[in-house]
């Protein structure tokens, strides 16, 4: 079965609201393992929205819409609904008595243009909405179907819970699941992945896909199966697969952090560690102290615009910041703040700027140069990701 989501609001279009409807729907739907390969945004406009739904049943078994069922003259989703289904609205007195109920047990009274909401396509399965004022419907056509919920979340999410999935459940039959995994991998950029994975990425079960960030690619291994235990083994296999070809730059698994995973690896081996960074306004401090876990690890922080500022902040004159001087001021930190671990991140003032991180540790200095990529925000996510991933890779090669 293939399903497709079409959420209805102007103010989605305009940005004014961020849509969530549709990856809730979306991954509701995986865990039943209903197919789903298109989403479409459009607004308050009834020709529109016929329009839209007319090219998704052309494509999908089942449309499942959000927004446009409230009571002003804007929600048109129903009457779109009716056009493409050639049919009449038609008045359900017991919604009506429902939504007059809504209010009374809240003290209010329903205003007129409520009774709006009690007009369904004719021959509609209509869902009664205890969370809210918007009933939602479905409307059978042959072998297809259109479900329309809500646009409030709270609403949206309840009514598909408690009465769609179950629906699509018994629709159809047999069902299966789908299960995703994203792997993170950092340092290195998309088309390196793609290049060292991209025979698995021919895979039709399990799918293997990409998504790039500053810093850091997130490999996606999707798995769909007629039971989880299944599926999970399909998952498993193929993430056993892009490991051996990726190796050490995966360094966590779908909610995974990477200044989450660090912070671990230092709380299992008993370590801590004093950082300075220039040229990141804190970032790599502020990643490590999300957790109370970092703020024990943590224990000395010296933030500066640049490396000479840093050196004069920790008490010492340098003529020009390089590489060797990011390796005295990590040992500097390491011993200042009687730290484990000292981790110093600069770039240097060479005509042709280096990214230096030097890491202090008890069996030396570690110096990592890369190519400055300059100050902007793209820039200081990937000395973000450059800086964490020494130490992790350190980390690595000790045993917790």
């Amino acid at each position: 079965m293939i399903a497709e989501i079409v959420t209805i609001g102007t103010e989605l279009l305009l940005g004014e609201i961020v849509d969530t409807n549709a990856a809730y729907i979306a991954r509701q739907l995986a865990t039943i393992g209903i197919d789903h390969y298109y989403t479409t945004t459009v607004g308050d406009n009834e020709q529109r929205i016929a329009a839209v739904l007319q090219s998704a049943l052309a494509r999908s078994d089942v449309v499942i819409t959000t927004g446009g069922l409230g009571p002003t003259v804007d929600d048109v989703t129903r009457e779109a609904v009716a056009r493409v289904c050639g049919r009449e609205l038609v008045f359900h007195p017991e919604l009506l008595a429902q939504i007059e109920a809504f209010f009374r047990k809240r003290g209010t009274t329903m205003s007129p243009n409520n009774r709006r909401q009690a007009y369904l396509p004719a021959g509609a399965l209509a869902i009664e909405n205890p969370v809210g004022t918007a009933p939602a419907f479905i409307v059978e056509l042959d072998q297809k179907a259109i479900i329309c919920l809500p646009g409030v979340p709270h609403e949206m999410t309840y009514l598909l819970q408690e009465r769609v999935l179950p629906y699509l459940s018994q629709r159809m039959g047999e069902g299966a699941v789908i299960l995703c995994r994203w792997l993170h991998t950092v340092g290195i950029g998309e088309s390196a992945i793609d290049q060292a994975i991209s025979g698995l990425m021919h895979s039709s079960n399990p799918t293997v896909g990409t998504r790039a960030h500053p810093g850091q690619t997130d490999v996606c291994i999707t798995a769909k199966a007629k039971t989880h235990a299944e599926a999970l083994q399909l998952l498993e296999h193929m993430e056993q697969q892009v490991r051996e070809r990726l190796g050490a730059v995966v360094y966590g698994v779908d909610e995974e952090t990477l200044g989450g995973v660090v912070v671990t690896a230092l709380c299992q081996r008993r370590l801590t560690l004093a950082l300075g960074e220039t040229n990141t306004g804190g970032l790599v401090a502020r990643r490590l102290l999300e957790t109370e876990e970092g703020k024990q690890v943590l224990v000395g922080v010296r933030i500066a615009l640049d490396g000479l500022r840093l050196a004069e902040d920790l008490g010492i004159q340098e003529p020009k910041a390089n590489g060797e001087m990011a390796c005295k001021l990590a040992g500097l930190l390491r011993e200042r703040y009687a730290a484990d671990l000292g981790l110093a991140i600069l770039e240097t003032d060479d005509e042709t700027p280096l990214l230096c991180i030097a890491l202090a540790a008890p069996d030396g200095v570690h110096l990592h140069r890369w190519p400055s990529r300059g100050c902007s925000d793209v820039a200081i996510v990937w000395t973000f990701h450059f800086a964490l991933d020494v130490l992790r890779r350190w980390l690595m090669e000790k045993p917790a």
